[in-house]
């Protein structure tokens, strides 16, 4: 009984600081440049949920560039029939923050 009211009293000292936490520079930048109209973290929406790319991609040598490089140029056949479109207008730097932050959801 002791053990699960440390439990307890643990999580509601932790919830305000979880709440409170800031997104990340890539999860922001992924709001701000409209990746979550098609993407989610958890579920597919048009596209794949973010975790499903990142378990998908998790270890893989160059992950990050061949992605970086899929955002830039657009791509279909990977995740199913839905095509991304190019995000050419993004910058680079942008671009690597964006998918290194969806290669953290693992």
């Amino acid at each position: 009984m002791l053990k699960a009211l440390h439990i307890v009293v643990a999580g509601l000292v932790l919830l305000p600081a979880l709440a409170s936490a800031e997104p990340s520079a890539g999860e922001s930048l992924a709001k701000k440049s409209g990746c979550f109209a098609c993407h989610s973290v958890q579920r597919k929406v048009i596209g794949p949920a973010y975790k499903d790319v990142a378990e998908r991609y998790d270890g893989e040598k160059g992950a990050a560039d061949k992605l970086a490089l899929k955002v830039k140029e657009g791509g279909s056949g990977v995740w199913g029939s839905a095509g991304m479109p190019p995000q050419a207008q993004l910058k680079d730097e942008d671009i690597h923050h964006i998918v290194e932050w969806i290669l953290s959801l693992k």
